[in-house]
């Protein structure tokens, strides 16, 4: 396969199928639930914590692919909040941020926020999967 770029901005909104479905669609079938759950997580926060669910405001997604790596860039327009902010937000605030956090570095290989705090960049590579037994 060779590489594939997209970029699709939607306005800041929880119905989030069909960007899921586009973002998701070079991603192979035993990765896919994983990957789909990650970009949610994201796209969740970005549209909810970033822009604050105004639909006035949009989230963009560039999206580029190979055949064993994907990259998203996820941005949103928001004030933007440092990393670690997040974490400290009260009991409610702290549970939520930090789950997504946690779900994050748990699906892909590299998260990085990007200096402001608005985009955040997503790296998923191909690994080995063992043959079911």
């Amino acid at each position: 396969m060779r590489n594939r770029q997209l970029t699709l901005s939607f306005p800041s909104t929880l119905y989030l199928s069909p960007v899921l479905d586009l973002l998701v669609a070079d991603v192979p079938p035993a990765l896919l639930p994983l990957v789909r759950l990650g970009l949610q997580e994201a796209l969740v926060n970005a549209a909810k914590h970033g822009n604050n669910l105004d639909p006035s405001k949009a989230v963009r997604v560039h999206y580029q692919g190979g055949a064993d790596w994907w990259c998203w860039a996820i941005e949103d327009q928001g004030a933007g909040c440092p990393e670690c902010a997040c974490l400290h937000q009260g009991p409610e605030g702290a549970w939520e941020s930090g789950r997504g956090l946690y779900i994050l570095h748990q699906v892909f290989d590299q998260v990085e926020w990007c200096t402001q705090r608005q985009r955040l960049h997503l790296t998923k590579r191909l690994a080995e999967v063992p043959p079911c037994p």
